[in-house]
């Protein structure tokens, strides 16, 4: 024998002790109950502590000793000294075990109501599964908190809170737990109306003076009820007789969606790779791809000829079907499974690349696209989507200041 108290792993029908403190958070409160525990030599079964606007609160739940009574006087005694409420609450064994049907729910509100949240808690309840935890993950420019739930089946789940977010105006966002949702490592974004704002056919297009006629095809293509190639052959062929120096033109135009870069820097360092695949125009996003870092780059090439375009393109269509083809090109080039890569778009020649997808974003979509996709956001903010893959707001600025730029 040592001297030290023999530890008594408990089972699961061994009694234990959750002892909770909750007051003013300072240094030395969180030390002061595990010394006061230790002097029993208690094995720690689980601990979880948390400070909202300097309160804390400290749960820790250890096997209960002999003479837990006295342990229960001294940590009363204890409680005056350090000005906190602590609590001792006998039981048997370790916390229940989650139960089956284990989902990641993301809120996004702009702001995050006390109603709304109420409202989607409700509906989880209604389902019959658990809330484990609450989260925050951002405060702004939008609020976002994510909840681990146990107990429903997460496609169930879905259509219940995407009906409820619609209702209470929030992103909501359903992904099955477990590991493999941390272990997206390709995402594929549209271009147009996505990772940048407006439509680049459009911008040309008001070089040529037609840019209304260009938008109003644009939208219905967008929309789903024009076929794209057909749509996108129409629209190209404004454009003839343009010279080629309104593509760089263009491209000095252009505005990322907020949180583009974001995005791309923060889950570049976590070693993910990106792509853009879109219905637009070579020339344009293979500059954007070397201005971001982007790995992979699909689009279709307008024809250029004696410095003007031609009003068609050369090649194959990069349509709403060779977006999806171009998804499973990346994700094998890169070596990543499908069921591990992350879409993003709006418009309805994204949806195939959605469905393909391990997980499929819609983006400020179209309604065709909300309704098909895996989940939906609708604040402008590309940089959200980290917040799908359980990283925080407070997590990325930490890496920025590290890393500046």
């Amino acid at each position: 024998m040592t001297g030290q108290a023999e530890l008594e792993t408990p089972t699961p029908d061994r009694p234990t002790l959750l002892v909770t403190l909750t007051g003013t958070d300072r240094p030395g409160l969180t030390s002061a109950v595990l010394s006061t525990l230790a002097t029993r030599g208690l094995e720690v079964i689980d601990a979880e502590q948390v400070v909202l606007r300097g309160r804390l609160v400290l749960g820790v739940l250890v096997s209960a000793p002999r003479d837990h009574k006295t342990l229960k006087e001294e940590l009363k005694a204890l409680e005056t000294v350090l000005d906190v409420d602590i609590s001792v609450k006998k039981g048997i064994g370790d916390n229940e075990p989650r139960r089956k049907g284990r989902s990641q729910v993301t809120v996004i509100g702009h702001p995050l109501t006390a109603a709304g949240l109420a409202a989607i808690a409700g509906r989880i309840a209604d389902t019959g599964a658990n809330i484990d935890r609450i989260s925050r993950m951002a405060r702004y420019p939008v609020t976002a908190m994510e909840i681990a739930v146990s107990g429903a089946d997460p496609e169930a789940l879905r259509t219940v809170l995407a009906l409820e977010g619609v209702r209470q105006e929030l992103d909501v966002a359903v992904q099955a737990g477990g590991l493999y949702r941390r272990a997206k490592r390709l995402i594929v974004m549209d271009v147009d109306s996505t990772l940048i704002q407006g439509e680049v056919i459009e911008m040309l297009a008001g070089h040529a003076g037609r840019q209304a006629e260009v938008a109003a095809v644009t939208d219905r293509a967008m929309r789903g009820e024009l076929e794209f190639a057909e749509s996108l052959h129409h629209r190209v062929a404004q454009l003839e007789g343009l010279p080629e120096s309104a593509l760089d033109e263009v491209y000095r135009a252009i505005q990322l969606a907020p949180g583009a870069r974001t995005l791309v820097r923060t889950l570049k360092r976590l070693g993910y790779q990106f792509a853009i695949v879109s219905g637009g125009f070579s020339q344009i996003t293979d500059k954007l791809a070397a201005d971001l870092g982007i790995d992979y780059a699909a689009a279709n090439e307008l024809e250029i000829v004696d410095g003007k375009l031609t009003g068609r393109v050369i090649g194959d269509v990069v349509d709403r079907a060779g977006k999806a083809v171009a998804l499973r090109r990346f994700a094998a080039r890169s070596g990543t499974p499908l069921s591990q890569t992350v879409a993003i778009g709006d418009g309805a020649n994204d949806l195939d690349m959605l469905a393909a997808a391990g997980l499929g974003v819609a983006f400020n979509a179209k309604p065709v696209v909300r309704a098909a996709a895996d989940t939906h956001l609708s604040h402008p903010y590309l940089d959200t989507i980290l917040y799908l893959l359980g990283i925080s707001r407070e997590e990325v600025e930490a890496a920025d200041a590290d890393n500046p730029a």
